[in-house]
């Protein structure tokens, strides 16, 4: 964590000098993002590769890209394992080098071993709050991916459940292949 005497604003974090640490700005403080290990990285590729291919001129998946936004009326930069955003909410044309400058419709958070699926709960509401249209925590011991929504009940999805869903139209994805895809040892 960086240390401050005072809250960090928006743009002070944004002109935070860079390196090797991905910091998110959590109620005025840079707090660091964990590191991922082999099998977070293997999903993180696999889940890439496999919204790029469905969402071709539709919109873009970013990986480990900043969303600001807001949370409990304060300044919220995280910085989500993947995110997709149309391009209805952000035109193809936007060409910024920027953190995503709205909420996109589904930012996809990777259990790490260090975290619990409570505290990443607790991100998808905040993320839900805040704009985002849906959320995936991904559970890569259960292989189980867990579907937040901003007016029902979470879901969670397993096996070769499909995951579909009205915002991401077209998409047809299973956990099974998701996990074979990124090459995951038997459980």
């Amino acid at each position: 964590m960086i240390q401050t005497q005072n809250k960090l604003t928006l743009d002070e974090f944004l002109a935070l000098p860079e390196s090797d640490v991905t910091y998110e700005l959590v109620d005025g403080e840079a707090i660091p993002k964990m590191s991922p290990k082999r099998f977070h990285s293997r999903l993180t590729v696999a889940l890439c590769m496999l919204l790029t291919q469905w969402c071709q001129d539709r919109g873009e998946v970013g990986v480990e890209w900043a969303i600001a936004l807001k949370r409990n009326n304060r300044d919220w930069m995280p910085v989500p394992d993947l995110l997709y955003i149309s391009y209805t909410r952000l035109p193809l044309d936007r060409v910024v080098d920027e953190a995503c400058p709205v909420p996109p419709e589904l930012v996809i958070e990777i259990i790490s071993p260090d975290q619990t699926f409570g505290d990443l709960s607790e991100k998808a509401i905040d993320y839900l709050n805040a704009g985002v249209s849906r959320v995936w925590i991904v559970d890569a011991k259960a292989r189980t991916i867990t579907i937040f929504y901003p007016d029902a009940p979470p879901q969670t999805i397993r096996g070769d459940a499909l995951l579909t869903d009205s915002i991401l139209e077209g998409l047809q994805l299973t956990p099974a292949q998701i996990f074979q895809q990124a090459k995951l040892p038997p459980v």
